[in-house]
């Protein structure tokens, strides 16, 4: 593995158990140089390699991150209290992620522009850039994970993995399976314990051979990497938090509407920056689809993940607990209706929605990234898409309308980076462009969008005649 050996380690505790899930190095500065310099030394060789040759070697680190099935799902298991029909999403969802990158490794095209000059061809060239950093998050550990190296390294740059503190057994994971198809020091990864995050970080961004951030994660800490990226000029992509909207119109099916909203507010217990966070009834239906959605979530459990015998399972801490209890008792206190509910066990909660929630609570504005949802209720479609874009975020949102034309201007009257028609807000694929607007960042993972967030556009003429110059 390209980082230097490490002597000192932290240590990750199962959320559910206390126990130690994962015991894992504690990367010093000197270390995080080294992972940076290592993918500096590998990427001459590694950019200089022919599309299908690159193409070739992520189809094997496909193979080899699919063959490490059972120990992605124990380490997500053990590390984030994930089920395991969620792990194994993960990685169904990354090896494709893998694959679509090796598709396009032929699509990095180029233009010849036409030239006011006699004689001169003019190209618009894509090339690689060098070495990335791809910060990823713990929530979707496999997904996010692959997603920070996969087009890069298709594009012909190395990358620097740096693992999320609360899932390094897993993000390991990807670099062992990407090592063993790639040459040495095409991914490095950095795990570092959680004191150490501010410094290990930015030493990674102040590296001259990183030349490129991407990152995934909250909008606080995607301002405070911004920043620091800005003062050495380097492009960032930033996919940040969000407040998904779900709009149910009055010609809406409801019971496609609630098995949707039930599906995008819950699944892994509310812990997807597509989340659905906001649901927005306009008053013709709201009691009906209220009533609805009260019975669908009643029947969704909550249960130990290692069991694997409810829909819902741990979230990640104690904090989201007290973060997500927070925000429904202030939302409480303004008048607002608890649906469903009840007590956490530790850090086992259950599913929440609160109807009747009002602009001024805190639950409209802030992201929860936990299992509540709550109801809003909209005089007609002009104040539900004014609602919908109440908030700072932009990232995910959905419309439900028996009339798709109606829907699709809906879609484009919301402002986020994606908005889905008659869909869920969590919806994602390896080949469409994703991120957001506004506070849940810029930039675009995926597909084709994948190409012009990492590689540079240059340039270059060639000159077939002699040169007329007026000096």
């Amino acid at each position: 593995m390209a980082t230097a050996v490490l002597e000192r380690t932290f240590e990750r505790h199962n959320p559910v158990t206390g126990e130690v899930a994962t015991t894992a190095p504690a990367a010093t500065i000197d270390d995080a140089n080294a992972a940076v310099e290592a993918a500096a030394a590998a990427f001459p060789a590694w950019s200089a390699l022919g599309p299908n040759a690159r193409r070739a070697a992520l189809m094997k680190a496909s193979v080899a991150l699919e063959a490490r099935a059972d120990q992605f799902v124990d380490a997500m298991m053990g590390e984030i209290g994930a089920t395991e029909g969620w792990a194994r999403f993960n990685l169904m969802l990354a090896a494709s992620m893998i694959r679509e990158a090796a598709a396009i490794t032929t699509q990095i095209g180029g233009e010849v522009i036409p030239s006011d000059k006699p004689g001169c061809i003019a190209m618009a060239l894509r090339e690689p850039v060098g070495v990335m950093l791809g910060i990823a998050p713990w929530n979707a550990p496999i997904i996010l994970g692959v997603r920070a190296v996969a087009v890069p390294l298709a594009c012909g740059n190395t990358v620097v993995l740096k693992a999320s503190e609360q899932c390094p057994r897993t993000h390991s994971l990807i670099a062992e399976a990407f090592n063993e198809a790639l040459p040495a020091g095409a991914v490095s990864i950095v795990t570092n314990a959680p004191q150490d995050a501010p410094e290990i970080v930015g030493a990674l961004i102040d590296h001259p051979a990183v030349r490129r951030i991407n990152f995934t994660g909250s909008t606080h800490v995607g301002r405070i990497i911004a920043k620091r990226a800005a003062e050495h000029l380097k492009p960032v992509l930033l996919e940040l938090g969000g407040k998904a909207p779900l709009l149910v119109l009055e010609d809406a099916d409801l019971d496609e509407a609630v098995k949707a909203a039930a599906f995008g507010a819950f699944m892994n217990q509310g812990q997807i920056c597509m989340s659905t966070e906001r649901i927005i009834v306009v008053d013709a239906v709201a009691d009906a689809f209220a009533a609805k959605f009260r019975e669908k979530v009643g029947t969704m459990a909550v249960g130990d993940p290692r069991e694997g015998k409810t829909p819902l399972g741990a979230v990640v801490d104690q904090k989201t607990v007290d973060v997500v209890r927070a925000l429904i008792d202030d939302a409480l206190a303004q008048g607002a209706e608890q649906l469903v509910g009840g007590e956490a066990n530790g850090v086992l909660m259950p599913a929440h929605v609160i109807d009747r929630v009002t602009p001024e609570m805190k639950l409209f504005r802030d992201e929860s990234f936990g299992p509540v949802v709550g109801i809003a209720r909209a005089r007609d479609e002009a104040e539900a898409i004014e609602m919908a874009n109440d908030t700072e975020y932009g990232l995910s949102a959905s419309v439900f309308t028996r009339d798709t034309a109606r829907g699709l201007r809906v879609a484009r009257a919301i402002k986020s980076g994606i908005c889905h028609v008659n869909g869920p807000t969590v919806h994602d694929e390896a080949q469409m462009p994703f991120g957001g607007v506004k506070a849940s960042g810029y930039g675009r993972f995926g597909g084709r969008a994948g190409i012009d967030a990492f590689t540079e556009l240059r340039w270059v003429t060639i000159e077939t005649l002699p040169g007329h110059y007026p000096i």
